[in-house]
């Protein structure tokens, strides 16, 4: 949301982000404007907790607390949001669609826009759920199953839905009775490249637009890193993002499976384990806590990730095969995406092993299909600037609405 709010700013436009307190200081360090909410359920020290307990858990686990992490914020953003909206003058509202913050703009008469920074909500039966690692179709039976998975994620989100429906009421709002009714009837703008999207016949569904990733090189912090280590064989980048990295059992798998190919190993830890804590690793790579991410993909030639959207993408911007091990939350979904456009090679977290992942990373150093898959997604990411363009929607979504 930085990279999106810098992009605002360079076209003229003041941006507020407002966020609980442990998120003030690196949206500040952006050079955004920065409004606490939830004070009161949210002190600081809190994301630290949550990401902690988050990074031990893996598929529905992940997923269940992640909607209670969405029904908890969702309760905090209908009482905090309206006063703080107010307060600060604000004449649109852009809303991560995580969040329930549309509720807050329809009470208060303001246009907004929905966000989607993981692969966005589609309500079209041909798209399978984010939280699920299997391909689009148009047959009877993959559409079958599609609103079948839909119906249950509704489900298991029901009490969050109830929850804002009640606070519709009471401010006198329609209840929200469709999937469709949680997001923007502007826009819904998507970092996920067009390219990276399923193929599938017929129109796009009506009022999605995808961009591109939307990164900012210059807000990312600097982070030291021992260049002097890297020993000039292929570089094998492993990350595990910074929510769902407490695995030391995937890290020691990752080593096994890398030990003894013509290949350097770099593991990140995102800062979920000390490198200490690990010991020796197999085939003895470069541990650290944190990676200059952008910086080291510029040289890696593979990358081993949880297919969380952020490596991926920033991963194919640099033309980089991946090899995903999805664990949860919109994860499944990114690596279905990364496979059905030939990019890269899944292996399913429950029958993860060093053979069978030292196999797939083999596949993929060795066939340069893959690697011309990545580099083609490049170019296509290339032609855009995600920032830029969703910027550009954006104004011209809210110029609509005003005329």
């Amino acid at each position: 949301m930085t990279a999106l709010a810098h992009s605002l700013q360079t076209r003229g436009h003041d941006v507020v982000i407002f966020g609980i307190a442990d998120t003030a200081a690196r949206v500040r360090a952006a050079g955004i404007e920065f409004h606490q909410i939830g004070a009161e359920d949210f002190p600081i020290g809190t994301l630290t907790r949550l990401d902690e307990r988050m990074s031990r858990l893996k598929g529905l686990a992940a997923l269940r607390f992640t909607l209670q992490r969405v029904r908890n914020s969702a309760r905090m953003v209908l009482r905090d949001g309206p006063r703080a909206v107010q307060a600060a003058g604000i004449d649109a509202l852009l809303v991560d669609e995580a969040d329930f913050a549309g509720s807050v703009a329809d009470y208060l008469g303001l246009p907004w826009i929905s966000i989607a920074l993981v692969p966005p909500l589609v309500h079209d039966d041909r798209f399978p759920p984010f939280w699920l690692g299997w391909a689009a179709g148009n047959d009877q039976l993959s559409r079958l199953r599609n609103r079948l998975a839909i119906r249950l994620l509704l489900r298991m989100a029901y009490a969050t839905f109830r929850e804002v429906n009640e606070q519709r009421r009471a401010w006198g709002l329609k209840p929200h009775m469709t999937p469709a009714d949680w997001l923007s009837p502007l826009a819904q703008i998507t970092q996920l490249p067009e390219a990276l999207e399923f193929q599938v016949r017929g129109e796009r569904p009506a009022g999605l637009y995808y961009t591109g990733p939307f990164v900012h090189a210059l807000q990312r912090p600097a982070v030291e890193f021992p260049w002097e280590r890297l020993d000039g064989h292929p570089l094998i980048y492993a990350s595990l993002g910074t929510f769902q990295n407490g695995s030391e059992a995937i890290f020691r798998t990752i080593a096994e499976a890398c030990a003894g190919l013509d290949a350097q190993l770099l593991i990140s830890l995102g800062g979920g384990l000390d490198p200490a804590s690990l010991g020796k690793l197999a085939g003895d790579p470069l541990v650290v806590r944190f990676a200059p991410q952008l910086e080291i993909l510029k040289r890696a030639a593979l990358v081993i990730t949880h297919a969380g959207i952020n490596t991926v993408l920033e991963s194919l911007s640099a033309g980089v095969p991946l090899v995903a091990i999805p664990l949860g939350n919109d994860q499944p979904g990114v690596a279905a995406r990364l496979k059905a456009r030939g990019a890269g090679v899944v292996v399913s977290r429950h029958r993860l092993s060093p053979a069978r992942l030292r196999k797939a990373v083999t596949l993929v150093l060795q066939e340069s299909r893959y690697r011309e898959a990545a580099r083609g997604l490049q170019s296509a990411i290339q032609r855009f600037d995600g920032p830029g363009r969703a910027a550009e929607l954006i104004e011209q979504m809210i110029e609509l609405h005003s005329t």
